[in-house]
């Protein structure tokens, strides 16, 4: 069978497949910790699955939910209360999942050939849903020493010919989050060129420090026409497997997207919907996301500690997100449970055969010096994984 050239060059979500792998150790018996799923722990908010239940329970099975304009309501009125982004109903679009409006929004922008500015290290998917829409991903490296961050003068430097920029605040993987004044000078630098921005803001209600979330469109009233911005329940709702997220942004490139929408999913689940607007709507929500934020900003300060006291490990501390990105590059050379580790791969090949851990190598967010671990679990599988793990270096 004679596959498309298109496919062929899209590789597999290594994230996904570090996960199915520790999960299926488990299932056969193997006492396996995983780091590896970007994935809360909490269930659902019973507030939420209860308003799904009910709509449910009273027939809201149909393709178009009664909820679905009540609920881009509800988003556009977070939008302007929380966010300081003025958008109608109309400006927002519901998808299947955080991952299926950023994929529309690449397909809706991208002509064979169009770059996108990409900073490193960046979730997984971006360049390839950047290459399935034909376009060309743009790395703009970063380092350790910067906090992993771009500057103003790079993309000063890297927009000539490029379309679209993507800004990932709080980040996955790095776990760390822009401060408004590095964001404005970002912003300032946009404001300079032709970019388009995609602003992935899935993880702003997940701050930990003293600075405050912004978003990005709010930062310059010309900004909302050159952004969008791409968020969803997944992580502030503990949802992840409701598959619901949304794009708000510009009319002219949510109804192209819109348009895409209608010969690929139609609309997103029904009676999920109706559990997105009470995630929205009911005044329970922001007590236990405030509940949820402050035991992840408990583990993540924990973590952080324990792998900066692992041997021939640094690691910056979260700022956001759920995530801790250490350098264990100074461990390259070493032969760890038998594996000889030359890069971030075998490092993690060696925790999971030898250490019974399971990471993800940071070569698959374009920065091979690294590792992701997610602190989206217990404190007590936090320790029982970093003990395996500083065994594994002594």
């Amino acid at each position: 069978m004679k596959l498309s050239s298109r496919i062929q060059q899209v590789s597999a979500s290594v994230t996904i497949a570090i996960t199915a792998k520790a999960k299926q150790m488990q299932a056969d018996g193997v006492d396996v910790v995983s780091f590896g799923a970007g994935e809360p722990d909490f269930d659902t908010p019973t507030f939420i699955k209860d308003a799904a239940a009910a709509s449910l329970a009273a027939g809201d099975t149909k393709y178009v939910p009664k909820q679905a304009q009540a609920l881009k309501k509800a988003i556009a009125d977070k939008l302007a209360a929380e966010n300081n982004i003025s958008v109608k109903p109309s400006q927002v679009l519901v998808t299947m999942g955080g991952k299926h409006a950023i994929y529309a929004a690449f397909q809706a922008l991208l002509d064979p050939g169009d770059k996108v500015l990409i900073p490193a290290p960046y979730w997984v998917s971006y360049p390839e849903q950047v290459k399935l829409a034909g376009g060309e991903p743009v790395v703009l490296p970063t380092s350790p020493k910067s906090d992993f961050k771009i500057t103003p003068q790079q993309i000063l430097d890297a927009a000539g010919d490029a379309k679209v920029l993507v800004l990932n605040s709080p980040s996955n993987p790095t776990g760390v989050m822009y401060s408004p004044a590095e964001l404005q000078a970002l912003a300032e630098a946009v404001l300079q060129t032709d970019l388009i921005v995609l602003a992935d803001e899935i993880y702003e209600k997940l701050v930990y420090g003293t600075e405050s979330f912004v978003s990005f469109a709010s930062l310059d009233e010309k900004l909302p026409e050159r952004t969008l911005t791409l968020n969803g329940l997944s992580k502030t709702f503990a949802m992840t497997g409701w598959r619901l997220g949304w794009a708000a942004g510009p009319q002219e490139l949510i109804s192209a997207m819109a348009r895409l929408l209608s010969h690929e999913t139609t609309n997103p689940v029904s009676f999920a919907q109706a559990g997105a607007l009470a995630a929205y709507t009911d005044p329970q929500a922001a007590d236990v996301i405030e509940s949820m934020r402050q035991e992840f900003a408990s583990r993540g300060k924990h973590m952080a500690e324990r792998l900066r006291a692992l041997p021939n490990v640094t690691c910056i501390e979260p700022t956001g997100a759920f995530y801790c990105f250490p350098d264990i590059s100074a461990n390259y050379g070493r032969t760890l449970g038998g594996v000889e580790v030359t890069n971030s791969m075998s490092f993690a090949s060696a925790a999971l055969e030898a250490a019974k851990v399971a990471i993800v190598p940071g070569v698959a967010f374009g920065e091979d010096r690294c590792i992701r671990l997610s602190f989206a679990t217990s404190m007590e599988q936090i320790d029982k994984g970093l003990d395996r793990l500083a065994e594994l270096l002594k």
